[in-house]
């Protein structure tokens, strides 16, 4: 199924970059056979796991997790960026290549124990989930796994979520 599925991810050389190689999932998400094949996919490396909630990063992660949250009968928190959460918030800066960031979730989306699935469209260096990772750690909760709809192999994401269940649909 993955080998089909790839057929829908439009790549785009030199992109936002000379010498970048991007994978475009807009061509998934328009396509209804592809959407449908890439959320069941994304379901499927659910099984076995044991959870209470889905979260996911702005906005991809929105496009992924609410869906798949909705397919699995579970609830879905969000993870936004600095100055979007209007309730009371906890917050994670991290490095990025050139400054920082930060990935902010409400404090109430969190009770002590509670275990989540990060869901995402894309891991890389793995800075943002790590962050996230934390983020929902030190508020007490559990991260079960991690799943992507692709994963930059190359770029040694997984190198830093050592230790987290980490799956993905596609490798590139």
């Amino acid at each position: 199924m993955n080998n089909e599925l790839s057929k829908f991810v439009r790549e785009i050389p030199n992109f936002p970059k000379q010498g970048i190689l991007f994978r475009d999932i807009t061509t998934v998400l328009k396509d209804p056979t592809a959407l449908k094949m890439s959320m069941d996919a994304m379901a499927q490396l659910t099984q076995g796991l044991e959870f209470d909630t889905i979260l996911g990063p702005e906005s991809r992660g929105f496009i992924f997790g609410v869906p798949l949250a909705y397919m699995l009968g579970k609830g879905f928190v969000p993870v936004r960026k600095a100055g979007k959460l209007p309730a009371s918030i906890a917050k994670k800066e991290y490095e990025l290549e050139y400054g920082t960031a930060t990935q902010e979730i409400h404090l109430d989306a969190v009770t002590p124990g509670q275990k989540f699935i990060i869901v995402d469209d894309l891991l890389a260096t793995g800075g943002t989930a790590n962050a996230i990772c934390q983020l929902i750690e030190e508020l007490g909760g559990k991260v079960v796994a991690q799943i992507y709809f692709i994963e930059l192999t190359g770029l040694n994401g997984r190198a830093a979520l050592a230790g987290h269940d980490v799956r993905a649909v596609l490798e590139y």
